[in-house]
């Protein structure tokens, strides 16, 4: 296993802990190996505060050579060098260290003299070497410390997000965790697993609704099929077979065309928005007419020149548009009209037809799967009860509205306004 993954594997605290500590660590051991400087600062630092006040000065001339009478100081040509500049020294002896501080002063005859003073730093590198070794402990026991009560704050932290997630699971459908009152992350997780169980119980429900539906359209003509297949076979008659073929190969398409249907509803369910475009209901409503099977209805289109430009996906105004159309074409008796109306804002695509219309109590639910206005609506016309609502579906989920209506011919309107293309 490569160590990305053995890490990966980790629980969240294990690696919060090992990355404070880790980091605690190093800065812990950074801050050690500073230490030999820090405390050599500190020592010359007081050692240069008490030369400054000291008494005990010694005169030398620019050469080093005493003047006081005293003994000839360890001081280098560079040592005296430095000082006649105004610079400190600092001389390390074993474990001991000499500091000298020095400046120019002008005898009264105009001599130059140099007044130096100095002292020993004794043990001052046993101190460093002692606050090395100690701070490099200390460095591990903070550490194994920061560790400790990481582990224990992000196990306290974590344990109102595990008991949310037990909870989550554990709830039934339609209930839901309570949103703690506080203005955290606690309260966003809680909300957001409430969305999260809201979409799970409406797929729930709809993936519910359905397939019970679906079980009931496609068990007549399954049930229909089987019937007359059983029929011929015990009845296995050459012309009576053929009726029985026609028969079948009808219900079959049927039931063809209703898993179609019920394939397009699925995948729009999916939630995906296919890529939207600049689509033009005008050229689209001329070509969903060149689409329409020869009959003896008459479709027409009415439209402005100019364009008419919503943003959608093209084949999603095809579907809407020959499902709207395949739908008036089952009640029209002798037309069929589309109108393109632009309006402030939007986009009007009216279709009407001249039949015999939907009565106002059924309007609102025409647009609900396998809903039928009459009870043998299908049977004899062949539809499913989808087509609407597929148009309903891809309408409303591009911002869009779609309703039913009595056309001024008597029959059907069908009005679905997109908003326009800016």
């Amino acid at each position: 296993m490569s160590p990305r993954r053995w890490w990966l594997r980790r629980t969240l605290r294990f690696r919060i802990t090992v990355v404070a500590t880790g980091v605690a660590l190093l800065c812990l051991l950074a801050l050690t190996l500073l230490a030999p400087s820090l405390i050599g600062m500190v020592q010359v630092h007081a050692v240069d505060a008490e030369l400054d006040r000291a008494s005990a000065v010694r005169v030398l001339d620019i050469a080093g050579t005493p003047l006081d009478g005293g003994p000839r100081p360890e001081l280098t040509a560079q040592d005296i060098r430095q000082l006649k500049a105004g610079q400190k020294v600092l001389r390390l002896d074993g474990a001991s260290a000499h500091r000298w501080i020095g400046r120019v002063v002008f005898a009264p005859d105009g001599t130059p003299r140099l007044h130096v003073a100095g002292d020993t730093l004794v043990g001052y590198g046993r101190a460093n070497d002692l606050g090395t070794k100690w701070l490099a402990v200390a460095a591990v026991l903070v550490a194994g410390l920061v560790g400790i009560a990481t582990w224990l704050s992000v196990r306290s932290s974590l344990r109102p997000v595990e008991r949310m997630r037990i909870a989550a699971g554990e709830l039934p459908a339609g209930e839901r965790l309570p949103v703690p009152p506080t203005r955290d992350e606690l309260q966003a997780l809680a909300e957001a697993l409430n969305a999260l169980l809201a979409r799970r119980d409406e797929a729930s429900e709809r993936l519910r609704r359905f397939t019970g539906d679906a079980a009931h359209e496609l068990r007549s003509p399954v049930t229909s099929v089987r019937a007359q297949a059983e029929v011929a076979v015990a009845h296995p008659d050459p012309d009576f077979s053929i009726e029985v073929l026609e028969s079948v190969v009808e219900e079959s398409e049927r039931l063809s065309n209703l898993v179609d249907a019920l394939l397009m509803l699925a995948r729009a369910d999916t939630g995906d928005l296919p890529r939207a475009e600049p689509v033009d209901v005008v050229l689209q409503a001329q070509a969903a007419v060149m689409r329409v099977p020869k009959s003896e209805l008459l479709v027409t289109v009415h439209a402005p020149m100019t364009a008419c430009l919503i943003q959608v996906a093209r084949s999603e105004v095809e579907l809407v548009l020959d499902n709207l159309i395949r739908n008036a074409g089952r009640y029209a008796e002798t037309f069929i009209r589309i109108s393109v109306l632009p309006a402030p804002g939007e986009i009007r695509l009216v279709v009407d037809d001249d039949g015999h219309g939907i009565p106002p109590e059924h309007r609102e639910k025409v647009f609900d799967r396998f809903y039928r206005v009459e009870s043998d609506r299908g049977r004899a016309t062949g539809g499913f009860g989808l087509g609407l609502a597929l148009v309903a579906h891809l309408v409303t989920r591009r911002k869009g509205t779609v309703r039913a209506m009595e056309s001024p011919e008597g029959g059907a309107r069908l009005e679905v306004r997109w908003p326009a293309y800016r």
